[in-house]
């Protein structure tokens, strides 16, 4: 099929299922969303773990980091006989594939921060939890942020995958296209699913940039 042909397709294709993209799309966003929740909640509290419990770092880093070299089809299926087939299973892999970035970042922004500076705060008479909210984690917000921005971009495109088990968002239209020998229902899904990724990427910069202290920029 030649690029005519293919841009002819993906507008028809466009003007056929537009609002059938924008609900695919919104349930994309949610997948993301709501597993990235739980992921940030859950990746923030072990890595701040793992840093007041350095025998837990193997443990808690290699777990998460084995989830990473399962195929995401087969952590889907894995997940089929607890959570059922749809949106529970995908927002459940998802949050699986998140944690690495998460906690290894929360872990590294952490124990990066300067030993001086701990030092100091204890001096001032700070306590253990206000060194960890006063000083620890402020200072560890951008090396924090990039993780989740990691996380982000690649569940939009793991998130595709969720349509396999019928959890739906625009990988809807990519396995349809494919099933069906259709390019244009393939770029259907996977050019809305690539803007969300790229709007994240800015999103998350600017967050990154805005956090980040003065003197660290």
């Amino acid at each position: 099929m030649n690029k005519a042909n293919l841009m002819e397709q993906i507008i028809q294709q466009t003007q056929m299922r537009w609002a059938e993209v924008l609900e695919a799309t919104f349930i994309h966003i949610q997948l993301v969303f709501f597993s990235m929740l739980m992921a940030v909640i859950l990746g923030v509290l072990l890595g701040i773990l793992i840093t007041r419990v350095p025998s837990l770092v193997p443990l808690v880093l290699g777990g998460t980091g084995i989830m990473q070299t399962i195929p995401s089809l087969a952590v889907l299926g894995f997940l089929i006989p607890v959570f059922g087939i749809g949106v529970k299973t995908g927002i459940a892999a998802l949050f699986l594939y998140s944690l690495l970035p998460i906690v290894r970042n929360t872990y590294a922004g952490i124990k990066d921060v300067d030993s001086a500076t701990i030092e100091a705060a204890k001096g001032m008479g700070m306590t253990s939890k206000q060194i960890l909210f006063k000083v620890e984690l402020p200072l560890s917000v951008p090396i924090m942020m990039a993780g989740v921005r990691t996380a982000a971009v690649i569940n939009v495109g793991n998130a595709t995958l969720a349509a396999f088990i019928g959890a739906g968002g625009l990988g809807d239209f990519i396995f349809l296209g494919i099933t069906r020998g259709i390019d244009g229902l393939i770029f259907l899904g996977a050019i809305p699913a690539a803007m969300l990724a790229i709007i994240l990427e800015f999103v998350f910069n600017k967050l990154e940039r805005w956090s980040t202290p003065e003197g660290l920029k």
